[in-house]
């Protein structure tokens, strides 16, 4: 997949400092907030003829799309950490000797 090659050396920084899961979807929300920046630019110059000051509705959905899509994948790390940290605990039984 092209996007592997591309983005090679993000996806190894953070695969390494956070683990494979949490390391793509690290990039994956840099691509995404990357795509938001654009879409926003592009905002300013497509002004809604309804509502002056604010962008036509295409780019309004896009932005909420691209917004709940971040905060999915916030939760889905978050909910990748934790289940992380809970797995790296000691657990009980093996704190009172097996039993």
């Amino acid at each position: 997949m092209a996007v592997f090659n591309e983005k090679q050396d993000e996806l190894e920084h953070f695969e390494t400092r956070m683990g494979v899961p949490r390391g793509r979807l690290a990039v994956t929300m840099d691509l995404v907030t990357d795509a938001m920046a654009l879409v926003g630019q592009h905002g300013v110059y497509c002004q809604s003829q309804r509502w002056p000051g604010k962008p036509v509705m295409d780019i309004q959905l896009i932005m909420k799309n691209l917004t709940d899509a971040k905060e999915l994948i916030q939760s889905v790390m978050e909910e990748i950490r934790q289940g992380s940290a809970i797995s790296h605990q000691p657990s009980d039984t093996a704190q009172s000797g097996g039993e």
